[in-house]
């Protein structure tokens, strides 16, 4: 029994580690000034707006660890819903810091979330309470969730977050998707901001693939040019352990109760269904245009690509699942 509580410490140990890994959270000085709440300096950036003059102005978003753990952990806490909360932090020029999160009681569908009255009663009584608690980090963002597929801007979240930018700029928003956190064994996060309404911006260099459903393409093609995708990267303290710690065995205790082929088993049945669709929709195009000019081949052979990518992600997520799987049989269940 010993042996066994022993082992289940140290998986817990390594898992937080290979968490701070895959996710590349560095740790810094408790002395740098990322910690530090400069009331002058920030006051001074916010009366320049030079996001105003320049819509691509913010390039980098610092997260804390804490902050990330507490996202994914409320992402999750959702299942198929989406949740919503809200960003505390700074601004230095060019970047936007994440020190803390706050979740909303908002009510989710599997497509969209909104704030309601109570859940801005709920966020102005809590501004106020850590305020006089005497954390003076500011709203700057939201945060909201798209289990299973994927991190970008869906045509409600464009102008959600335009009004938030019109209204309360600097203002960013960011995306979590737990399924696929769950399943890759890494945070899939996404930081975002709007341009104005009439901007038009320069020609987008290309950005990392990423597996949209065939039910949500137009949707995410008719406002991908609306936003810009953010540079994120994670941080943390020596201090920060011992919460990180805390809050680390409770997402962990959560993470060893279920096993993740059987919470994903919905989600890859959906990802091999929707690749199936790609394929029969590929192949009705080649087929219509067999005859046709030559010069469509390269984007149906495109359009190939991404359904063998969408492939092998799906392969690599189930094998991710299945080795969990037999490391927690090996851990929990061998003999002592």
């Amino acid at each position: 029994m010993a042996a066994r509580a022993s082992a289940k410490t140290v998986s817990e140990v390594m898992g937080l580690k290979n968490f701070e890994l895959e996710n590349k959270i560095v740790e810094v000085s408790e002395a740098d000034a990322i910690f530090k709440y400069d009331a002058d300096k920030h006051q001074q950036l916010l009366a320049e707006k030079p996001w105003a003059t320049n819509p691509s102005y913010f390039k980098y978003v610092k997260v804390s660890a804490l902050a990330l753990l507490k996202m994914v952990m409320h992402a999750r806490s959702g299942h198929n819903l989406e949740v919503m909360g809200l960003l505390q932090g700074k601004v230095e020029p060019h970047t936007i810091i994440i020190m803390d999160v706050f979740a909303l009681p908002v009510e989710g569908t599997e497509t969209r979330v909104s704030a309601q009255d109570e859940a801005y009663n709920y966020m102005f009584s809590y501004l106020d309470l850590i305020k006089r608690a005497g954390r003076l980090e500011n709203v700057i963002g939201w945060y909201h969730s798209h289990p299973g597929y994927g991190c970008w801007l869906s045509g409600i979240d464009v102008a959600t977050q335009l009004v938030n930018q019109e209204g309360q700029d600097p203002f960013l928003a960011v995306v979590v998707d737990p399924t696929r956190t769950v399943a890759s064994g890494k945070v899939e996060l996404g930081a975002f901001r709007c341009y104005p309404h009439g901007y038009l911006p320069p020609d987008k260099t290309a950005s990392e693939y990423q597996t949209i459903p065939l039910d949500k393409i137009e949707d995410f093609g008719v406002h991908v040019n609306s936003y810009y995708p953010l540079q994120v990267s994670y941080f943390k303290s020596a201090l920060d352990s011992r919460l990180l710690e805390s809050l680390w065995h409770k997402y962990w205790v959560n993470t060893l109760s279920t096993s993740l082929l059987s919470a994903n088993a919905d989600y890859t049945t959906q990802q091999v269904r929707d690749i199936s669709k790609k394929l029969n929709q590929a192949e009705k195009h080649l087929v219509a245009r067999s005859t046709g000019f030559h010069a469509e081949k390269k984007t149906e052979e495109s359009q190939l690509a991404k359904c063998s990518r969408d492939s092998a992600k799906v392969t690599m997520e189930t094998v991710h699942g299945l080795v969990a799987h037999l490391l927690k049989d090996h851990v929990f269940n061998r003999e002592s």
